[in-house]
């Protein structure tokens, strides 16, 4: 879900309490954010909006930004990223996460192969060629978007075969730990 809008409220705003909605909405943030908006974009009171939000840094999920004399809210993007990684790793071996890099790796080789590019950004320069169909631009737009997206994925794949290890012996540790407790 991108940042919220007042149209995209209406639509999931029914089903929700205002302490789920605030909590959505801080989730997608992508920019610090006043209470007064996160609340507008809500529909949640003030009160309800400044509470839950203190709630949320209290807990670690936001961090509190001064922006003059504006107070302003944003994800802790740190515990985003461990959070990310830690599902990646849970999710996947490391032998489904190694063949994930490949495909992806391929993939990037290919629009190299087929655009006659290095990078998204030279291709991204190449939409502005008068001899592109509208096809053609809608296409690599297209290949741009998933481009990007491969090339977080990879930095994430990456991560999580660097920490693999390190994540399954803590796990390992809270498994024993907890059977001590147990016996």
């Amino acid at each position: 879900m991108s940042e919220s809008s007042p149209d995209g409220v209406q639509s999931w705003a029914a089903s929700m309490s205002a302490r789920d909605r605030i909590r959505a909405v801080a989730e997608t943030l992508r920019e610090p954010r006043s209470v007064n908006w996160i609340s507008e974009q809500a529909d949640a009171a003030w009160s309800t909006t400044n509470e839950e939000l203190q709630d949320l840094v209290d807990q670690g999920q936001l961090r509190r930004v001064e922006a003059g004399e504006t107070t302003r809210y944003q994800p802790d993007y740190t515990r985003l990223l461990f959070e990310e990684i830690r599902t990646l790793i849970e999710a996947n071996t490391r032998e489904e996460l190694r063949s994930e890099l490949a495909a992806i790796t391929k993939e990037i080789e290919e629009w190299q192969a087929t655009f006659d590019v290095e990078t998204w950004e030279e291709l991204e320069q190449s939409l502005a060629d008068g001899d592109l169909t509208s096809s053609d631009l809608h296409e690599r737009r297209d290949v741009i978007t998933r481009w990007e997206e491969n090339l977080e994925d990879r930095r994430l794949i990456k991560h999580a075969l660097a920490l693999y290890s390190d994540v399954e012996a803590a796990r390992e540790q809270q498994i024993n730990v907890a059977d001590r407790v147990i016996n």
